[in-house]
C-alpha cells in the first residue's frame, strides 16, 4: 500500500512539475499547448483577444474577445505551422497577410510571453477550449 501511495505521489509531483515548466518552448510543446487550448493575447489597451489554433493548421480569432479587444477583433482566418521551435502564422487579410513567427516562453502554468520575429513581444494565457 505504501508503495502504491508513494508511486502516486511521485506521479502527481512529476505532473505538476511538467505543467508548470518555465522557459522557451520546443516546437512539440508549442503544438501541444496551442491545439489543446484557446490562446488569449493580452492587448496593449486592456482586454484579451482569443486565438484558436486548430489541429489541421487553421487559425482564427473565434470566441468572445474580452474588454477593448472586442472592438478590433479580426473576422479573418489563416494558417499556422511550427518552424524551428517557433509558432508561425499567416492570416488572409489581417496584418496584410504577412507571415510572422513567434517564440513562446512559459512563465507560469498557463501564462506565456511571446516574441515576434520583428522584436515585438507581449503576454498571453492558455485556457481550455
Amino acid at each position: 500500500m505504501r508503495l502504491v501511495l508513494g508511486c502516486l505521489a511521485g506521479l502527481m509531483t512529476f505532473g505538476m512539475a511538467t505543467a508548470n515548466e518555465r522557459g522557451p518552448m520546443t516546437g512539440e510543446q508549442i503544438r501541444a499547448a496551442v491545439t489543446a487550448n484557446r490562446v488569449y493575447l493580452a492587448t496593449p489597451l486592456g482586454g484579451e483577444l482569443p486565438m484558436n489554433y486548430r489541429p489541421g493548421g487553421r487559425v482564427d480569432a473565434s470566441g468572445e474577445a474580452i474588454g477593448l479587444a472586442r472592438f478590433f477583433k479580426p473576422q479573418d482566418s489563416g494558417r499556422w505551422w511550427i518552424n524551428n521551435n517557433q509558432l508561425c502564422q499567416q492570416w488572409q487579410e489581417w496584418y496584410k497577410g504577412e507571415r510572422m513567427c513567434f517564440t513562446l516562453e512559459r512563465v507560469g502554468a498557463n501564462q506565456l510571453i511571446w516574441r515576434r520575429d520583428n522584436g515585438e513581444s507581449g503576454k498571453a494565457r492558455l485556457a481550455p477550449n
